[in-house]
C-alpha cells in the first residue's frame, strides 16, 4: 500500500476540486450570477469542502484531520442543498443540477469514507509514549491505496 504525502493524492479532494471547477462553471452564467448572495454561498460551500481536506491533511494530530474532513463533507451537503434553489429558481435545467448534485454526494460519499478510515486508526484505549523523535512532523499514513490515484 502506498503512502499518502500529499492532499492532492487525496481522490476525495480531486473530486472536491472538480466539483469546484462545476460550480464556478455555473455561477458565472446568465441570472445565477447576478444572485449574488446564492452564487456567492455555493462558491464558498463548494471551496470549503475541497480547502477542508487540504487543511486537515497538514493538521499535526489525526483527531484534526477528522474533525476538518467532517467540515468538508458537511459543506459538500451544503453544495447539494444550494443546488436546490438553483433549481427552484429555474437557474438550470433539472439534469444540470442533478449532475453537480451527484458530484456534491460523490465527494461526501469519498470523505466520509476517509474520515471513517482514520478513525478507525485512532485508538482510543491507549495512551503511550512516541517511539519517534517530537522533531520528526507527523504525515498521515497508512491511508489505503483507494483513497488516491496511486497504485498499490
Amino acid at each position: 500500500m502506498s503512502k499518502v504525502t500529499r492532499f492532492e493524492d487525496l481522490i476525495c479532494w480531486q473530486k472536491a476540486r472538480e466539483l469546484v471547477n462545476g460550480i464556478y462553471s455555473i455561477t458565472k452564467r446568465d441570472e445565477l450570477a447576478k444572485d449574488y448572495g446564492l452564487r456567492d454561498q455555493l462558491r464558498r460551500a463548494a471551496v470549503s469542502s475541497m480547502t477542508n481536506i487540504a487543511e486537515g491533511f497538514a493538521r499535526f494530530h489525526r483527531k484534526e484531520f477528522i474533525r476538518f474532513l467532517d467540515i468538508s463533507q458537511s459543506s459538500a451537503t451544503e453544495v447539494h442543498s444550494l443546488l436546490f434553489v438553483v433549481l427552484d429558481q429555474n437557474y438550470l435545467t433539472e439534469n444540470e443540477i442533478k449532475s453537480l448534485q451527484k458530484k456534491a454526494e460523490e465527494v461526501r460519499a469519498l470523505t466520509l469514507g476517509l474520515l471513517k478510515y482514520v478513525n478507525s486508526s485512532i485508538s482510543t484505549n491507549k495512551v503511550s509514549e512516541p517511539t519517534v523523535e517530537y522533531n520528526i512532523s507527523w504525515e498521515p499514513k497508512d491511508i489505503p491505496a483507494d483513497f488516491t490515484n496511486e497504485t498499490v
